[in-house]
Formats: C-alpha cells, sequence, structure tokens
C-alpha cells in the first residue's frame, strides 16, 4: 500500500463518524498525529495530506495546528458504511468527474460564454469531435492567457462524454516550444526511436504518437515547431503511418487526431502545407471581446477557487470587482486570474485572523487600482457592470465550480498555507506584524510573479511592470538601477527593476498609511551587511534618490533592506561554479565527451559546441558565446577546444559577454573529466582551476576511479547523540523539514551513538558523501560540524541551507547564550513529546545539568551542554512514561559499573525519580554518562 494511502485511512478512521455539527478545535488529525501512527517523517505526511486537500478528499480546518478530517461529513446526505479507498475516491473526483456532473448534461456548460462570446468556438468544437468516423483535427488560436488548453482539455472530455473515446484513455499533451531548435529530439520525443539511432539511445522507445493512438494529442505553441517538424506532423496527417528515428520506412500506424494551438496568426508562422490538412480553426476571443456579464461569472468563479483553498468567504466591494476587470490589458483570462491571485493572497494575509477575507480598494495595489481608471474610459462596459453588480459580491468555500488538473494557470502550490506558516514561523521568531506583512507581502508577489513569467506573462519590460508599480516608482528604479550599473558597474539579474520596485512600492504605501517605520535594526541584518561595505554604500545613494523622487525619509532599517536586496540581486556578488563548454570538430566529437561526463560526474555546468568540418569560424564563434553565457554563474567559463581558430577566441568572447574566460587545447575526454571533477571542488576560482588543467596529462587507473566513485556517492548529513536514537532522531526529522524548504529530496540522514562513532565512521563515509555533521559531539572530519544548539535555533534553517549550497562557514567563537538556551529546549520538548509538560520539566531538567556540571565537570557552564543533556533527559523521561526505554548491550553495562562519577550522577539523578515518580533504568544510565564523558575530554 502507498504512504499517501495510509495517511488517508488514517484521517478516514479517525474522522468518519464525525458530522459538521459536531466539529470542535480539536476535532481531525494534526500531521504530527498522523507521522507519530505511520512512522514517517512529518514532513511526507504534510505533502500527503494536503494533496489529499487539492484533490478535495480531505478537508483542512482552520487554526493552528491545522487539522485534518475526510471530506464526507460534509455532504448532506448520511456518510455510507462503506468508506471508498484513497484511490476509488481520487478517481471519482478526476477521472470521472465529467460523468458525475455532466451525466445528462453538456460539459462545454462549464465554459462561461456557451450561448454568447464563446457560442461559436465551441460548435466547431464538437464538429471537430463528432464528424465521423473519428473526429477531425483542429488549430485553437487566441492570444496569450485566452484559455487556449482549458478549452482543448474541454473538447477531450467532451469526445469522452460522447463515447467517441475510451473512458481511460489520457489526453497527450507536447508544447513545441521545448524542442523547437532540434529536430532530431523532436522526432524522437513524437515519434520514438530505436536501439542505436543515436549516442545513448541504448534501447528502444515509444513516443508521443504511439502513447495517443486512438486518443488526442494537443500540440500547444505549435508555431514554434521548425519547417522540418511540421513536415512529419502533416505527413502523419495524411497518411496515419510514421516511422521511429533511425528506421528507414514508415510501416508503423497510429490512429491519433491532433488539436493545436498557437498565440500567432496561422498565415504567417505555419507552413501554408500544414494550415491545409486543418480543417477547422477555431479563434477564442480576447477578454476585452467577452461581455460584462461574462467577465464577472469569471472573476466570481476564480474567486471561488481562492475561497476553497482558503476555507474562508471572500467579501468583494464593487469597486474591487471592477478594478480587477478594468486591470486587464495585456494577459486576457490568464492575466486575471493572476491578478485575483495576487490580491486574495495580500487580503488573506491582512485579514488571517478573521473568518471572512474582505477585500476593498485599500487592499489593491496601485496597477490593479488602475483598472478602475481605465475602465471609466470604456462607457459602455462601465454602465453593463454597474447594472450587473450589486454593491459587495460575496464567495463561499461551499458554492460548486469545476476545473481540472489540467488547468495551466493553476498554482502547482498552496499559497496560502505558504503564508500562513511564513506568518506563523516569524512570529514565533520575534518579528512584530509589520515586519511579517513586509517580508510575506514581498513573497507574494516573487511566487505569483515568477509562476506567471513562466507561463507567458514578461513582467520584465516596463509597460508590463506598469501593472504592478506605479509608474513614477519604475521611473525611480530605473535611475536607481543605471546609478548602480553605469557609475558602480555592477551587474545584476534581469528582475533587478521588479525586486527593488516592489520594495520601495511596499515602503511607501505604509509611509502614505501612517503606518510606523520600524527604526531598530536586525542583528542578523547588520551582521550580514558588514560583509559588503559596496554594497551599503550603494543602498545610501539609493536612500538619497529615493527621498528625493517622493519625498520622504528612509530610516536605517531601510537602508538596512535595499543593501541585503543589493546582495542578493548583484550577480558578482553571488559566486557560483564554473562553467565548462567542450568546443571540437566534428559533428558530434564535443557532444560524445560532454554527454560522458555528465552521465559519469552528474553535473550540469558543461555544454557542448559540434563544429562541422564546413562551419564557417564566426559561425562557430556565435555559437560558443551564446553557450558561455548559458552556463556562466558568475566565476568565469573554462573553454576546452581542439585545434585551430577557436584559440584565438578568448579576447572576442570577454569583449561581448563581459565573462572571464580562460582557453585550453588539445582536449580530450579525461580532460573534460578532470575539469568536471575540480569544477564541482574549487569555490570559483577560474585561474586555480586552469593551471591545475594545464599540467594535466591523463589519468592512472586508480585515481580515475576515486574521483569518479566520490563524486557518485549519495548525499548525506550525519546527527550524533547518545543512542542514535530519540534526540538524534529529532534531528533528523528537524533537517529533513528544512531540507523540504530547500527542495532538497536527495539528501539523507543518517542517525548515529557516540559509542558506533570510532567504529562506523569508515563505512559511513566510504557509502556516503558527507555534506556535515551535527549533534553532541564533533567527530572532527574534514566537513563543516553543526552543534545542536545552531540546528534548533531560529538560524537553523540557515544552516542547512548553507551546507546545500556548500557555502557554510561557522564561527567556532559563537557562544550559546542561557536564556537562548533554554528556550530552544523548551520549544523542543513542546514540539516533539506528548506525555511530559514542558513548562514543569524545564526548571528541574535545567538545575539537574547544573548540579551534573558543578558536580562532575568542574562548572564548565557549557549552555550547550546544557541543553544537549536536558534535551536527553527529557526524552528519556518519556520513554519511560511510555514503558519504551532505550537498551544497552552487556558490555556497556559492565563499562557503566566502572564509571568513577556514577554514584554522584544517582544521587543528581534522584530528584527526577521523587518528581515524577519514576525508576530509571541501568540502561538509561548508559547514555546519560555517553554524553557527560563525550563533555569530559574538554578538560584537558
Amino acid at each position: 500500500m502507498k504512504r499517501i494511502d495510509q495517511v488517508y485511512n488514517y484521517v478516514v478512521d479517525q474522522t468518519k463518524n464525525l458530522s459538521p455539527n459536531e466539529l470542535k478545535m480539536d476535532s481531525g488529525v494534526t500531521t504530527k498525529e498522523v507521522a507519530d501512527y505511520l512512522g514517517i517523517q512529518r514532513s511526507n505526511a504534510s505533502k500527503d495530506l494536503n494533496t489529499l486537500v487539492r484533490e478535495g478528499i480531505v478537508e483542512k480546518l482552520d487554526g493552528r495546528p491545522v487539522r485534518y478530517v475526510t471530506k464526507s461529513i460534509f455532504q448532506h446526505k448520511p456518510f455510507s458504511k462503506y468508506v471508498p479507498s484513497y484511490q476509488e475516491q481520487k478517481e471519482s473526483i478526476f477521472v470521472p468527474e465529467t460523468t458525475r456532473f455532466y451525466e445528462n448534461d453538456d460539459i462545454f456548460k462549464r465554459i462561461i460564454g456557451i450561448n454568447a462570446s464563446m457560442k461559436n468556438a465551441i460548435m466547431q468544437a464538437k464538429a471537430a469531435i463528432l464528424y465521423p468516423p473519428n473526429g477531425l483535427n483542429c488549430l485553437i488560436t487566441g492570444p496569450t492567457g485566452s484559455g487556449k488548453t482549458y478549452f482543448a482539455h474541454t473538447m477531450f472530455q467532451y469526445a469522452k462524454q460522447q463515447h467517441v473515446l475510451d473512458e481511460k484513455k489520457e489526453l497527450i499533451v507536447f508544447n513545441c516550444a521545448d524542442y523547437a531548435s532540434n529536430p532530431e529530439l523532436l522526432m524522437s520525443h513524437l515519434f520514438g526511436h530505436i536501439k542505436g539511432a543515436f549516442t545513448g539511445a541504448d534501447e528502444e522507445k515509444d513516443g508521443l504518437i504511439s502513447l495517443a493512438n486512438d486518443s488526442y494529442l494537443f500540440l500547444d505553441e505549435i508555431h514554434r515547431l521548425p519547417p522540418e517538424g511540421q513536415e512529419m506532423i502533416f505527413y502523419f496527417m495524411d497518411n496515419g503511418k510514421y516511422s521511429k528515428l533511425g528506421e528507414s520506412t514508415k510501416n508503423r500506424e497510429a490512429n491519433v487526431r491532433i488539436i493545436c494551438a498557437t498565440t500567432e496568426d496561422p498565415s504567417s508562422a505555419l507552413l501554408n502545407t500544414f494550415v491545409r490538412r486543418i480543417p477547422i480553426t477555431i479563434k477564442l476571443p480576447t477578454f476585452k471581446e467577452r461581455s460584462a456579464k461574462e467577465k464577472v461569472e469569471l472573476v466570481k468563479n476564480m474567486m471561488i477557487i481562492e475561497a476553497k483553498r482558503i476555507n474562508r468567504r471572500i467579501v468583494l466591494t464593487e469597486d474591487v470587482v471592477k478594478a480587477l476587470i478594468g486591470s486587464v490589458s495585456y494577459g486576457n483570462v490568464g492575466q486575471l486570474k493572476s491578478n485575483i491571485q495576487l490580491v486574495t493572497a495580500q487580503s488573506f494575509l491582512k485579514h488571517m485572523d478573521q473568518s471572512d477575507v474582505t477585500i476593498t480598494m485599500d487592499e489593491l495595489n496601485d496597477g490593479i487600482k488602475e483598472g478602475l481608471v481605465q475602465l471609466a474610459t470604456d462607457r459602455t462596459t462601465l454602465s453593463e457592470l454597474t447594472q450587473i453588480l450589486e454593491s459587495k459580491m460575496i464567495i463561499s468555500p461551499n458554492e460548486s465550480f469545476d476545473t481540472y488538473e489540467g488547468d495551466s494557470y493553476e498554482l502547482p502550490y498552496n499559497l496560502y498555507e505558504i503564508i500562513g506558516d511564513k506568518a506563523a514561523l516569524l512570529k514565533e521568531d520575534g518579528f512584530n506584524q509589520e515586519a511579517i506583512n513586509h517580508f510575506i507581502t514581498t513573497d507574494i508577489n516573487v511566487h505569483l510573479k515568477s509562476f506567471y513569467r513562466n507561463h507567458g506573462f514578461n513582467f520584465d519590460s516596463e509597460n508590463k511592470l506598469g501593472e504592478i508599480i506605479d509608474s513614477k516608482i519604475i521611473k525611480t528604479t530605473r535611475k536607481l538601477y543605471e546609478y548602480a550599473t553605469e557609475q558602480v558597474g555592477y551587474k545584476f539579474e534581469q528582475n533587478f527593476l521588479y525586486a527593488i520596485g516592489l520594495h520601495i512600492s511596499s515602503f511607501l504605501n505604509r509611509y502614505k498609511e501612517g503606518i510606523k517605520i520600524e527604526t531598530g535594526n536586525d542583528e542578523n541584518i547588520i551582521n550580514m551587511i558588514e560583509d559588503y561595505p559596496n554594497e551599503h554604500r550603494v543602498a545610501k545613494v539609493f536612500k538619497q534618490i529615493i527621498e528625493a523622487e517622493h519625498q520622504v525619509i528612509l530610516p536605517q532599517s531601510e537602508i538596512n533592506y535595499l543593501t541585503v536586496l543589493l546582495i542578493s540581486l548583484n550577480e558578482s556578488v553571488k559566486k557560483g561554479r564554473i562553467g565548462i563548454i567542450v568546443a571540437a570538430h566534428g559533428r558530434s566529437t564535443a557532444s560524445s565527451m560532454v554527454e560522458v561526463v555528465s552521465q559519469l560526474l552528474k553535473i550540469n555546468n558543461i555544454r557542448a559546441v559540434d563544429m562541422p568540418l564546413d562551419m564557417k569560424p564566426n559561425e562557430a564563434l556565435e555559437k560558443v558565446v551564446h553557450e558561455v553565457r548559458q552556463v556562466d554563474e558568475g566565476s568565469g567559463v573554462l573553454l576546452l577546444v581542439d585545434m585551430g581558430s577557436l584559440t584565438t577566441f578568448t579576447d572576442d568572447i570577454k569583449e561581448r559577454t563581459s565573462i572571464d574566460v580562460k582557453i585550453i587545447d588539445m582536449v580530450t575526454t579525461a580532460l573534460v573529466l578532470e575539469a568536471g571533477r575540480k569544477s564541482s571542488l574549487l569555490e570559483g576560482d577560474l585561474v586555480d582551476l586552469y593551471e591545475s588543467l594545464s599540467h594535466f596529462h591523463g589519468y592512472h587507473a586508480k585515481e580515475l576511479s576515486e574521483s569518479i566513485e566520490e563524486l557518485d556517492k549519495p548525499k548525506a548529513i550525519l546527527a550524533i547523540c547518545a543512542s542514535g536514537k530519540g534526540t538524534a532522531q529529532r534531528m533528523k526529522e528537524l533537517i529533513n523539514d528544512y531540507l523540504m524548504l530547500y527542495m532538497e529530496e536527495d539528501i539523507e540522514v543518517i542517525t548515529m551513538s557516540i559509542a558506533d562513532l570510532d567504529t562506523q565512521i569508515d563505512d559511513i563515509q566510504a557509502q556516503y558523501h558527507l555534506l556535515a555533521s551535527t549533534g553532541i559531539k564533533n567527530p572532527n572530519l574534514s566537513i563543516p560540524f553543526v552543534t545542536m544548539d545552531q540546528l534548533f535555533s531560529k538560524d537553523g534553517p540557515t544552516y542547512i541551507g548553507s551546507i546545500v549550497s556548500n557555502t557554510l562557514d561557522l564561527d567556532d567563537s559563537v557562544t550559546l547564550n542561557e536564556v537562548t538556551a533554554r528556550q530552544t529546549c523548551l520549544d523542543y520538548m513542546a514540539e516533539y513529546f506528548t506525555f511530559i509538560n514542558p513548562v514543569k520539566l524545564i526548571d528541574p531538567l535545567w538545575q539537574l545539568s547544573q548540579q551534573i556540571d558543578e558536580e562532575i565537570l568542574s562548572n564548565q557552564q557549557d549552555y550547550s551542554f546544557y541543553m544537549s543533556l536536558s534535551m536527553h533527559l527529557a526524552g528519556m523521561v518519556e520513554r519511560i512514561l511510555k514503558n519504551d526505554t532505550l537498551t544497552a548491550n552487556q558490555e556497556e553495562l559492565n563499562q557503566l559499573a566502572n564509571c568513577q562519577y556514577l554514584d554522584t550522577l544517582k544521587n543528581s539523578l534522584e530528584l527526577l525519580e521523587h518528581l515524577f515518580h519514576l525508576n530509571i533504568p541501568k540502561d538509561e544510565f548508559v547514555y546519560v554518562v555517553k554524553i557527560i564523558d563525550n563533555q569530559l575530554p574538554t578538560l584537558y
């Protein structure tokens, strides 16, 4: 049984007998309860629970901690005694959706405008699907965001509803832009290939045409298909026959109906021979061409989706609805959805503690507010909207609205959950509400705008940026950009205007609304900017420009924030890996070497430039320049060439790209392999890499094997505690949670006891590529060590992120104060233990740690030790209460008898025994002694 099935079954078992009237604050199950019961990581439990929520199978309740119940308790009909499995539930939601809701109805009724702006398009679509014997190929045209993908999926569902297709068939989707510049790979992907068709084709593979047999193939962005690709497709449409890549005859057959989509004019973007083979062209209307009634329905339905996500009522004023409709200028329905999600997310943050999310004009940014002004110029539409709209639009999460999993404008994550979780974390870390709003508002914009940038909306250009940020702020941001790039020489990422502009906009909004601006400075930020005096100086100039442009006074904290933004955006600050380019004469010489090295070392900072003998030098230079720009991560590029004019390219490349380049000639596979290996180890020093390779003359067999073997090992972090259980398992869960923040799923966390460290560490190092260690003892390996207090502190995620990015630089002189240590210990107990009361237990544990320090360790006053021992003893008490104590082997028990301070320790631990009426077994004493012994060497 899959893990998600187990999670679903547990939720059902715990909540199936509830009814809506019986729901209380403690109804349902929490993530921790699911994880503990199933023995899985909390991050995995959270991931599965949210998947079930998105799929409509499980409902998420308000409150902290978040609780989950089975969705069936909200049904009006009595709950059946038969509980369907997760898979049956999932199939009832996704596969037969059309049967459930449209069994005796028309699935096209889900499309707004069926009897108006979309009427002709829907009639054409039905004709294409039902035309005997197997339907017709068709082309959907319309601007970006007009709903072409949604329409194609609806056509496919209609074909299944009309029994044109088998119910089990799937729509096969292919974006032609993915392989626009490589007809060979395009053919392989669409038609498949035979074994040996090209380098790396180790086995025969079917293509999408085969998968789409007796079904539909949706070719999105068909205008990006090169002429060769269009010819392949129209030959197949003519004959129904095709060949795999590598075959000489077209003797394979498939019955496939093709739906194409394009934003371009077909007559100019596609071959005439291709267009003639598509009998039906369906043109979708722009947002502007839709009626006022349709526009309101679109807003309402999109708001229902957001209301379901946050499980709250959403209330919009009339002006807000008008502003949203008027704000659509270039992205059509897709842009409307983007704006609705942005507005709802920001309002959700502001009203997190309220039952309703009320959206007024005050919640809108300047770009969307401007929509009301734009709408005023269209008097006809404005008049129609005024007649349709009431003073408030109230959206309930219980309202029905059907969408489908193929919506390309659906966010792939729950943005509201991200907001809620991050707000809770920032609040726990002591941030005030203004600071929380400041940081999270930026996150909201980054999440949404980066997502929609990948879906056809280019927010980097000034006219598009004007939809989000006031034009005066854009003007100011331009001045900042010009100063930093022209007078200082900075090189910024493309999102400079967006990131800095949003920051300024956020500050000015708070300033104008009279919200008090905090003048206090965060110590972490101050510590960070001390290492970047140049960026701090530039931020001060930014301050002067902003103050002059907007007649405001920026506090010191804003200068610090601007410095941090400059650090993050300045590409010259961030040094990545050294890029490698292999350029060699021949049609596949360079590609073959790069393919070998990429597969052996699993690296992606390497590119190939193949140069047939008839290629002109200027053409070769253009290809090399292009790849240099692509592979550069800020540390320069090493160019490995075979011969000829390539060796003279250095100056030309530097001049055209402003990227540092070094060239080594007489390239071999061994040289490429060594370059790839060392580029993963050296910290962005191109000169060092160049010099080390200049004298390279190949490998001995043993050296080659060891080099590849080390990089090929799975990555891991080592967590050490007294027993390898208990606290180490908690560290493992915590590290895994932090790794999830950085989207790292391939790093394993290994737990180990102190006793096993000496005997097992060699085996661990042989099996894994260790990135760092953490716990109660530093194993003194050639890797970073993160202490327990650092791991459990609020900066714990930062330490793990630095390990992931290989930038960890720990200061050995860092000391832990007592207040922070106690609080960290208290938070740990509250988070991970069930039976003990942390508030009552923390004082006796702390006193006990101090007593042991004074009587056994000569009063070191090491608060890190107090914290480690207190955490372990808390776990010990919990284990005794659960009758699940640790066990020691006979040798360890014999060694315990020889412990010189055993009697002193027993006297100290009597405090716990009397206080909680416990009897501490000898086995548990073994592990307490190990923690104390670990501290003893520091005395000498």
